[in-house]
């Protein structure tokens, strides 16, 4: 039994800033083929007009709407009503792990400033005749393209979820999968296996697969992403035979945090519009 067949919502809406707050309850009429963010833009419209609630493109695409349903963390415009059940109130709260601005909104601003710590894609000359790949490289890369930061692979990540002290240490799963793109991308040429496992803490992941299952995505973040990470950092450190090719092959040593320096945020956006200028 769904909740639309009832006739009538109730629905559980936190309501408050970084002060502090509670839920907030509202009745209103069921409506054939809603999601929730449209109940939610419903209450908005008539009884709580002053409702802080962040979306943009309503289609799954934007990552905007992110939320906890019933203490699920998902995406309001794909979580159709009809899925929830009716035996308790629906309840819509922030996401647990970010500040809460007011409302449904939530500070993110972590993600962004992990984002500039991330060493830019550096691929090396390019050849005469072009760069060229494997397809099968390209489709491994192109699984990590599809994530849209809705950040609730953040949210749900246990290590910052519950232990506020380790974002400065963690870069959470969202930016394990991004590593991960750059460190599969044949055409590049920065080693970041000591980097990701010094500074971006790869090894406060224990792969419990949380951040998967709520990717509205589909990513495989654990199984394509974090866990070949840990074998190629586990490589680098630990393999004989893959230290012996890397000193017969005379390829550099693995970047440590203060090599990284040059590759992040403004510094690398600078290096890329001198080489543009130059070229």
């Amino acid at each position: 039994m769904s909740a639309v067949s009832t006739g009538e919502l109730l629905m559980k809406l936190w309501r408050g800033d970084a002060s502090g707050g509670d839920f907030v309850e509202y009745r209103l009429p069921a409506q054939e083929g809603e999601v929730v963010l449209d109940v939610v833009h419903r209450i908005q419209a008539t009884e709580a007009p002053d409702l802080a609630v962040r979306w943009n493109c309503k289609a799954g695409k934007c990552g905007s709407c992110s939320a906890e349903i019933n203490g699920q963390p998902r995406l309001m415009c794909m979580t159709r009503m009809s899925t929830l059940p009716i035996d308790e109130p629906i309840t819509i709260s922030p996401m647990r792990t970010f500040p809460v601005i007011r409302d449904l909104v939530t500070d993110v601003s972590y993600n962004y400033e992990v984002a500039k710590l991330i060493p830019s894609f550096t691929p090396g000359p390019r050849p005469a005749e072009g760069y060229r790949m494997f397809q099968v490289d390209v489709e491994r890369g192109q699984e990590f393209r599809k994530c849209i930061e809705c950040f609730l692979c953040q949210n749900v990540c246990h290590v910052i979820r519950d232990h506020e002290e380790n974002k400065a240490h963690y870069a959470g799963p969202r930016f394990l999968a991004r590593l991960a793109e750059l460190e599969m991308h044949p055409l590049d040429t920065l080693d970041r296996r000591a980097y990701i496992a010094e500074r971006m803490g790869l090894g406060y992941c224990n792969i419990t697969k949380c951040c998967t299952e709520v990717c509205p995505e589909g990513i495989h973040i654990t199984d394509n992403a974090i866990i070949p990470l840990k074998e190629r950092v586990v490589d680098q450190r630990y393999d004989p035979v893959a230290w012996l090719g890397r000193k017969i092959r005379g390829r550099p040593r693995p970047m440590t945090p203060a090599d990284v320096e040059p590759y992040t945020g403004a510094a690398a956006k600078a290096a890329r519009a001198g080489q543009a200028e130059a070229s």
